[in-house]
């Protein structure tokens, strides 16, 4: 089942929350040893046997195996490590305000045309502890104009938009956003709507799977309308991450950054073997940040800008992102007694643990699959198949813990349930399943 300015002032009143994080680490540090301990060989072999580039530098292999060492035993990070990749993930662009101001020149569009109704509507995500006691008034005695992108600037100033870095400085009298740039935070993170829909604490780790990422690029007026028609069509939670690359259109859902630890193939395709090797991926072709991305298997070679703004990063980033545990399912989400029948299901008819092993519920750490043997192909609308895309041409498992939080399910969200996930797997896999069994096993993925 696979899934595949100055922020000195924002960091300082969240650093609590970073600390407490920290603690809650270190009381978890040996439960995760114990439950990284049985993939440690698995992990070393992966490692061992990789053949890919992942731009080829001392920061990459610095974190290799951060995951798990040859013991099993993930190392328990240094909390300031922790909060300096925090500070990463969720404010650092890379430089990439080269890609996102000069040549796509989105701050224009924001100051000129994005109100945040509107920004909240193609599912960016305001984060209510960065706001002003004035602006959090004012939003609720109706003296802030939701409708003016005015507004959507003095969120920026403010830091309190997720994922956009703004600059905005004083023009004829007037705040004026003069330049933007996006972070990690833009996709993978969300907010617990506490405040108002949209608007919340932040939940790192969470894919946005309110976003609409294409139909946020599409509004640039740098693009032409060919390529506009294609960023729209990919809706919400979805983004192509190669699309810019090889010019094949097939969007995919945006993954979860959670539930990490002890896992060394995070991509849907396995292609690099520590989430550094995606971090840096993401962070030159995609974001646009200053540094160099190479991968032969791919015959992709970017490198932005003169500067390298990624690299020493990736350390931190990559702590930072081990750190984030899977969600526990809400209270009354799924039905215990049914959840224990599908437990047996899953374990048993359903063949489910076959490949979804271990304590984080994936085989990934010893071996990838080919697109025959999953389910989630051929691809929907004629899309070429993502494996035939990636380095590796093959499919991981994708980790459940967490499973419930984030629909659609696959790499390309063909299943828009979990039962419709477990039905997918019934008739293709020819498992005979019972309508009961069906769902007996999707609360079973609901619990976990």
């Amino acid at each position: 089942m696979e899934k595949s300015n100055d922020n000195s002032k924002v960091y300082r009143c969240r650093n609590s929350t970073a600390t407490a994080r920290m603690r809650q680490w270190n009381r978890s540090a040996v439960i995760w040893r114990k439950a990284v301990r049985g993939a440690g060989i698995a992990a070393t072999l992966v490692l061992a046997t990789a053949c890919g580039s992942n731009g080829g530098d001392a920061a990459d292999n610095a974190v290799q195996g951060q995951n798990t060492n040859s013991t099993g035993q993930g190392p328990v990070p240094d909390p300031v490590l922790l909060a300096q990749g925090q500070k990463i993930f969720r404010f650092d662009t890379f430089g990439d305000e080269s890609q996102w101001t000069d040549t796509l020149r989105m701050h224009e569009v924001i100051r000129s045309a994005v109100d945040p109704t509107t920004a909240l509507s193609v599912g960016l995500k305001v984060d209510a502890e960065a706001l002003p006691a004035a602006v959090v008034d004012g939003i609720k005695n109706g003296s802030v104009d939701l409708k003016s992108p005015d507004t959507t600037v003095t969120l920026l100033k403010h830091n309190a938009v997720v994922g956009l870095q703004g600059k905005v400085e004083t023009v004829n009298g007037k705040d004026t956003l003069t330049q933007v740039g996006v972070t990690c935070a833009l996709c993978h993170s969300t907010v617990d709507n506490s405040f108002a829909p949209g608007i919340g604490k932040r939940l790192d780790g969470w894919p946005n799977r309110d976003l609409n990422p294409g139909a946020i690029i599409a509004l640039s007026p740098a693009l032409s309308a060919t390529q506009k028609a294609i960023y729209n069509s990919w809706g919400k939670g979805k983004y192509d991450p190669r699309f810019n690359l090889d010019g094949k259109n097939g969007p995919q859902v945006i993954p979860p950054a959670y539930g990490l630890n002890g896992i060394n193939r995070i991509t849907v395709t396995g292609d690099g073997n520590d989430i550094a090797y995606w971090n840096r991926y993401v962070g030159v072709t995609q974001m646009g940040g200053h540094g160099t991305f190479v991968e032969p298997r791919t015959k992709v070679s970017v490198t932005n800008g003169t500067d390298d703004q990624i690299t020493s990063k990736l350390p931190a980033l990559q702590a930072y992102q081990l750190s984030l545990n899977p969600p526990a399912p809400p209270a009354g989400s799924f039905d215990p007694i049914a959840a224990a029948r599908g437990k047996l299901l899953f374990e048993g008819k359903g063949g489910c643990v076959t490949c979804h092993s271990g304590p984080e519920m994936t085989d990934a750490n010893l071996r990838l699959h080919s697109p025959s043997e999953v389910v989630s192909e051929p691809e929907p609308n004629g899309a070429p198949s993502y494996a035939s895309r990636s380095a590796t041409g093959l499919y991981r498992t994708s980790p459940l813990r967490g499973v419930w939080q984030h629909p659609s399910y696959f790499h390309n969200g063909i299943a828009a349930t979990l039962e419709d996930v477990v039905q997918l797997y019934n008739s293709r896999k020819s498992l005979g399943l019972t309508d009961t069994e069906v769902s007996d096993l999707a609360q079973y993925l609901k619990s976990l």
